[in-house]
């Protein structure tokens, strides 16, 4: 038997022993792959659920709409409330921290109220060595992490998406919006909304991978693939992206010379284990 068979057949059995389950799911392709094991093990006792909050990209939560009714799992969207915790909005490094216990306040109340034993997420096993405060949040909350319990990392998560012809096998990562914005400058519908505009403009100019981060002052600084560098800064893009993130309400655009970087605002901090 294949790896990737013998790696689906224990996710599925993990699964099938929370006895119901509602996924935290955003439709990337961790949680995609924890709804998908979800729906084989326990059918009609799990369900996937998005929180919708404004550092959910609209694109973003479409994808996982599509997504869900591609895998055949009941998919329920709540709204979320992270904007009135004070703590999320001063976005200090630990706000991940505190978005994660709105979300799983929700999802708990949801399981409660349906009837659902355990709330799963999408941590993987390459998570436990990055800065994500929002573990602890999970912890809390008593939340299951089965891609972790059943210790796969991106590679084995990538690998059961293609081997389920799961449609986001080759999806880009895409954390939420809040994640664009650098600590310490508070996190603003206005903000969000200038960020996630940007990001659109530059994959429409198929720019798969990229991310706009903002600094303060109004300034985005622009992250694209190294290859793509030279692509921007020819005109007549490069006028053209400058003229439309200034009319986004940035200021100020500079180019990212290292090129694209998951998690690059949190280089510098401190990796807690």
């Amino acid at each position: 038997m294949a790896e990737v068979d013998v790696q689906a057949d224990r996710l599925v059995a993990t699964l099938r022993g929370y006895g119901s389950c509602v996924v935290a799911y955003s439709g990337g392709v961790d949680s995609a792959v924890v709804a998908r094991a979800a729906h084989a093990a326990l059918q009609d006792k799990a369900v996937a659920v998005t929180g919708v909050g404004p550092a959910v990209s609209p694109e973003e939560l479409e994808h996982a709409r599509r997504t869900a009714a591609d895998i055949g799992i009941a998919h329920v969207e709540l709204p979320t409330h992270e904007m009135q915790r004070n703590d999320y909005v001063a976005n200090a490094p630990d706000r991940c921290f505190h978005c994660k216990t709105e979300l799983y306040s929700v999802l708990g109340e949801y399981a409660k109220a349906h009837g659902f034993q355990t709330i799963a997420n999408g941590t993987l096993l390459d998570d436990l060595g990055d800065y994500r405060p929002g573990l602890a949040a999970a912890e809390q909350a008593s939340v299951r992490s089965p891609l972790v319990e059943c210790q796969l990392d991106k590679r084995a998560v990538r690998s059961l998406a293609m081997h389920w012809s799961l449609n986001v096998w080759n999806k880009p990562a895409s954390p939420c919006l809040a994640s664009r914005i650098a600590y310490g400058q508070e996190v603003t519908p206005e903000r969000l909304r200038m960020v996630d505009a940007a990001e659109s403009l530059l994959r429409n100019e198929g720019i798969r991978e990229c991310r706009v981060r903002y600094h303060e002052g109004d300034l985005a600084r622009v992250e694209v693939p190294l290859e793509d560098l030279a692509t921007i800064v020819e005109q007549p893009l490069r006028d053209r992206l400058q003229h439309e993130l200034s009319a986004l309400g940035f200021r100020h655009v500079a180019i990212d010379l290292a090129g694209f970087r998951s998690g690059s605002l949190n280089i510098g901090l401190p990796v807690v284990l």
